[in-house]
């Protein structure tokens, strides 16, 4: 006799079951004798990953700086809380509607679109604004997850560190940075999910170069549904490695913590 389940797996399985059920089918669905990259995937794949590593390397430059302010300021004054909606703001706006925004605030009829045209350059369909389009995608989302890594971290170490002498940046270098190293991990994984996978502003920002992304839509309406399937499964191999290798970085330091 199996032991019964605790009450709190049996909740469970209903999300678990509603999250697994479309990996499930696309394993059933995919034509595997058949399993080959449509004409140009290749090269969406290659847009996707390289402009990608550009995009989150950026994301983790910028947003390092804003996610330590949120989180270790005390003083709650009206640039903080400026700050923090303007963190929000991106989250909570629909990808396309960002897109709109932004070909509206950058694009060939705005005026910093009107000043870059007069140096012969544009920020519309080309790797510039493919590039800015996936940290749109990803930086909220980077600052959110790395803000609160960094509150996790107990304050009286630092207080101990300052006693002991050690400046702003030391106690950042080697106090906070290793204490918050699984969730700094985790927003880094975040990040490159959400820039990797963004469809809505690239699409109306950055049609081209495509990513995978557009190209899966492009292939969607041109070819029909089974077109898709190998590009989708590619773009998991290169979103979910990340993922996967923070998830068990976080494991590791869990058990060498206990």
């Amino acid at each position: 006799m199996h032991p019964r389940l605790p009450l709190i797996v049996l909740l469970a399985m209903p999300a678990l079951l509603l999250l697994a059920l479309p990996f499930a089918t696309l394993l059933g669905i995919t034509p595997w004798d058949n399993f080959s990259l449509s004409y140009g995937d290749g090269g969406s794949v290659l847009v996707s990953v390289g402009y990608g590593l550009v995009s989150l390397i950026l994301i983790v430059i910028i947003g390092l700086p804003v996610a330590w302010w949120l989180a270790s300021s005390t003083r709650e004054d009206g640039l903080r809380r400026l700050a923090e909606l303007l963190v929000l703001l991106p989250l909570m706006t629909p990808p396309l509607a960002m897109g709109i925004l932004l070909i509206s605030a950058l694009g060939p009829y705005s005026l910093p679109g009107q000043w870059l045209s007069t140096l012969g350059l544009t920020l519309v369909n080309n790797p510039a604004a493919f590039i800015l389009a996936q940290i749109y995608g990803g930086l909220p989302y980077f600052i959110v997850t790395a803000r609160a890594a960094f509150t996790a971290v107990p304050r009286t170490l630092l207080e101990a560190g300052q006693t002991l002498g050690a400046r702003p940046f030391q106690r950042f270098r080697y106090l906070v940075l290793p204490l918050s190293a699984s969730g700094l991990a985790s927003a880094v994984s975040l990040a490159w999910v959400r820039a990797v996978g963004e469809f809505g502003i690239v699409m109306i920002f950055a049609y081209f170069p495509q990513g995978m992304p557009v190209k899966l839509y492009t292939n969607l309406q041109n070819d029909g549904v089974d077109a898709v399937y190998t590009l989708v499964w590619i773009l998991l191999l290169v979103t979910l490695p990340v993922p996967l290798f923070c998830f068990m970085h976080a494991r590791k330091r869990e058990r060498a913590s206990q």
